[in-house]
């Protein structure tokens, strides 16, 4: 019972304190990745920067997974990511190697304290932090008392003594990790068992190796349904923790590197274990730096691409990555989705420019095709909106964050405005049908109108569409355009009615291109609509 209960606390003071972290940096994860060059060992200490922060390599990883499926990283990005994250997870043992388990409670009361009584919001995660800190330490000390015990039981002891042997202490280590899903929190209760004496380093060793592999096992689901490269990214993560084992397994059956890690520690079988880990990630990325890009090759190898895969037919989601899977490390939807969704609603945003210039064009050409093309598109328009928002919604239900929910929602806001755009140019391609059914024509004067009417809104979606570097002077442009748009609605509409007044424009017509200026008003209004909740999103 008191195993299972410290267990219980360890696991929910390493989420808690997880989440403190996450909701207090979690927005600034992305910005560090976006910023990210081609050096690889900038892209190794952000990675282990990253995961020391949010005490996952898994949740990285599955990160690391869904930028590279949005397309906002590369794969040879993602290699140096993943090594630095490998790194940062070492972090974790390393703290509960130190000994503080009599203050733990004292930790956890400020913690508590702090959360309970202080409304400040920034305070608030410091002191989820120091809560989930202060309640891994009482789970590691409640799971190391539990555990003194089965340091007398010899059928335990022998139990563990076969762990010596590398395949079954690989094979059990791969799979407690695979299952719980963390190897923070599996090399922690390693680390609670050796403190007990229960386990040796020399059994020890091998269980740990095989932790390595088995925390691949989230970032594998979070791979289902992603792109190529996404795969590959997560079999990268494969391979550099199979090496690491392979290499690791013969070092410590041909060289004498447990007794030297022993020797830095002596009498302290937590820490031992704790510098065994973080040697085995640094040596394996010190060994692998220099040869990354091939890893990349490699995945690719393996991995090939599918014949026609570009292509793929009907209607479909391309950068949405599955956030049930996303969830399994409980990680604000906010650092894992974002980019997924800014790049789907950029597909959504090429689709209604296309069918807005395609739909003054139908009227002008009076093109029949433009207009099956438009009413075409403006259906995978229509998918879309549903599919961003079914996927926005499902993510607000697993952010943790005030920031990450005002940016989903501005998202959710912003697909909405798109959809409704598209429906604009589709109402105007629509009147090209009524014009030919009752064979009116406009005058040169309102063709060269409707010419000037596309061009703006060409002009207007380029801005849209572009990533500048100060939205405040980008947001005005909008505004700006926007305002335009009006004027040149109000402006046109007078020379409509001065046009009818001369007879060179017949009441039909009238009446068809009065339609035709006020769904052109409506694009200027949600363009701005979309501008305005781009600026609510933290730039």
């Amino acid at each position: 019972m008191y195993l299972l209960g410290g267990l219980a606390l360890f696991l929910y003071g390493m989420q808690m304190m997880s989440t403190g972290l996450e909701s207090a940096a979690g927005n600034k994860m992305k910005t560090i990745l976006e910023k990210l060059t081609s050096n690889r060992l900038i892209g190794v200490l952000a990675g282990a920067i990253i995961t020391a922060v949010i005490q996952s390599s898994s949740a990285t990883t599955v990160m690391v997974v869904g930028f590279v499926n949005s397309g906002m990283m590369t794969l040879n990005q993602a290699i140096w990511i993943i090594m630095g994250a490998n790194i940062g997870t070492t972090i974790t043992g390393q703290l509960i190697a130190l000994d503080v388990g009599e203050i733990a409670p004292f930790i956890a009361f400020l913690g508590v304290a702090a959360i309970v009584f202080i409304k400040n919001e920034k305070v608030k995660y410091i002191g989820e932090i120091m809560a989930g800190l202060g309640v891994l330490f009482i789970g590691m000390d409640m799971m190391g008392f539990a555990m003194e015990p089965l340091a007398a039981s010899e059928g335990f002891v022998s139990i563990l003594t076969k762990f010596e042997n590398p395949l079954l202490g690989i094979v059990a280590g791969t799979t407690f990790t695979a299952l719980i899903q963390s190897s923070s929190a599996s090399v922690g209760i390693l680390q609670a068992l050796a403190g007990s004496g229960a386990i040796g380093l020399k059994s020890a060793a091998f269980i740990l190796f095989g932790q390595n592999i088995g925390t691949c096992i989230t970032a594998l689901l979070a791979s289902v349904g992603t792109s190529r490269n996404a795969k590959r990214t997560t079999l990268i993560h494969i391979m550099f923790n199979v090496f690491g084992t392979v290499v690791f397994t013969i070092l410590c059956l041909t060289t004498p590197i447990l007794m030297l890690i022993e020797s830095w520690t002596p009498g302290s079988a937590p820490a031992q274990i704790a510098n065994l880990h973080t040697m085995f990630n640094v040596v394996t990325t010190l060994l692998l730096l220099p040869v990354g890009t091939y890893l990349g090759k490699i995945a690719t190898l393996i991995l090939r691409d599918k014949k026609g895969s570009n292509e793929r037919e009907g209607m479909h989601v391309k950068y949405l990555l599955d956030i049930k899977h996303i969830n399994t490390e409980k990680l604000g939807a906010s650092v894992i989705c974002m980019e997924g969704i800014k790049k789907e609603l950029m597909r959504m945003m090429d689709m209604a420019k296309s069918n807005v210039g395609e739909a003054f064009d139908a009227v002008l050409e009076r093109d029949k095709e433009k207009l099956a093309s438009v009413e075409q598109r403006e259906e995978y328009v229509d998918y879309l909106n549903k599919e961003i928002s079914k996927y926005i919604t499902l993510a607000v239900s697993y952010e943790t964050t005030k920031t990450g929910s005002r940016i989903l929602n501005s998202l959710f806001s912003i697909t909405g405005n798109i959809e409704r755009i598209s429906d604009h140019a589709v109402n105007i391609a629509g009147y090209f049908k009524i014009l030919a059914d009752k064979n009116v024509f406009f005058s040169e004067s309102a063709d060269n109108e409707l010419l000037q009417m596309k061009q703006i809104c060409m002009d207007l979606f380029e801005i849209l569409s572009e990533k500048p570097t100060d939205y405040i002077i980008w947001h005005e442009k909008i505004a700006c355009m926007e305002q335009k748009i009006d004027d040149m609605t109000i402006m046109f509409r007078d020379n409509m009615y001065a046009r009818m007044q001369s007879g060179t424009c017949s009441g039909e017509g009238s009446i068809l291109f009065s339609e035709m200026l006020t769904d052109f008003e409506r694009i200027g209004d949600h363009a701005l609509n979309i501008a305005n909740d781009t600026l609510k999103m933290d730039y």
